[in-house]
């Protein structure tokens, strides 16, 4: 932050951190990082400088794609974030606290944890969280397998101190391939919804329903003439598989359905009067409606 005078405009500068991600200068970071940004400099491993372009952002995912003009840059390789396990050693790669190229160690702690800290209406968070240290200017950075491959892109910490105390969080790598490939496609992410209210079963209302499982997803309401409505979901049905995969809590079921674009079927795997039942929905463009979390 420059403040020359009282009567001279207020310039804040920060720095935060990117990923390359090919070799002809696109570049992930976090949207809070960009956001109203006047001026936005590139500054690599070696020192060199270079003015980047907005390609696009996507405030629901905190994720926005950069460009550099530069040709033969080394980028990373993605991973897969659905392979990973808790447990298993990641690495965070930033500039904390303007340390450039820092990289710390730890294991994945959660996965699919929501911190409720995007504000975006149509905000998804499913984060994988770790307990590699991360600062501030590790945002829009790397977090890597132990082969070096990217699963995610640091976003956040949880601290009651505004420094690192045990928990970062990051977004998963899956939610950052689709977001880039539709920035570039169609310069917005292109997002299917399902349509529905949610919140997670548990040990309580499993007994009021009268069911023998404790995970799953119930649908709470129903948005009208949403996708879930028009294909046959009803009120009190216990979501548990999306395309033959495990769901336990709303927070997985919002990742996996963020991956789809509109128009695209998923086939839902329910539970409804005690019967397994499959429904195959078309997903649609989202609609605003005055209910809150829908999916």
């Amino acid at each position: 932050r420059n403040i020359p005078n009282d009567n001279s405009p207020r310039i804040e500068r920060g720095s935060a951190s990117g990923v390359i991600v090919t070799a002809d200068g696109f570049i992930v970071t976090n949207n809070h990082v960009v956001d109203n940004a006047d001026e936005l400099e590139i500054v690599l491993h070696d020192q060199r400088s270079y003015k980047a372009k907005v390609i696009g952002t996507d405030p629901a995912t905190d994720l926005a794609l950069l460009k550099i003009e530069e040709k033969g840059l080394s980028f990373v390789e993605f991973g897969n974030s659905d392979s990973i396990e808790v447990g298993d050693m990641v690495l965070a790669v930033g500039n904390p606290f303007n340390l450039a190229s820092t990289v710390t160690a730890g294991i994945v702690s959660a996965k699919a944890r929501n911190i409720n800290i995007l504000t975006d209406r149509a905000a998804i968070e499913s984060y994988i969280q770790t307990d590699a240290a991360v600062n501030r200017g590790n945002s829009g950075g790397a977090l890597v397998d132990i082969s070096g491959r990217l699963i995610g892109i640091n976003s956040a910490i949880s601290t009651p101190t505004g420094v690192y105390a045990g928990y970062s969080f990051a977004i998963p790598v899956e939610i950052v391939k689709k977001t880039i490939d539709d920035l570039l496609r169609y310069g917005k992410v292109m997002r299917g919804y399902l349509g529905v209210i949610i919140s997670d079963l548990n040990g309580q209302k499993a007994k009021a329903l009268g069911l023998d499982i404790t995970n799953g997803v119930i649908v709470d309401s129903l948005q009208e003439n949403g996708a879930a409505i028009r294909d046959g979901i009803k009120v009190k049905d216990i979501i548990i598989k999306l395309d033959n995969r495990k769901v336990s809590t709303s927070t997985e079921l919002r990742e996996l359905i963020t991956r789809h674009k509109p128009g695209e079927q998923v086939r839902v795997t329910l539970i409804r009067d005690g019967k397994e039942k499959i429904v195959t929905v078309t997903l649609m463009p989202f609609q605003e409606t005055l209910q809150s979390k829908d999916t």
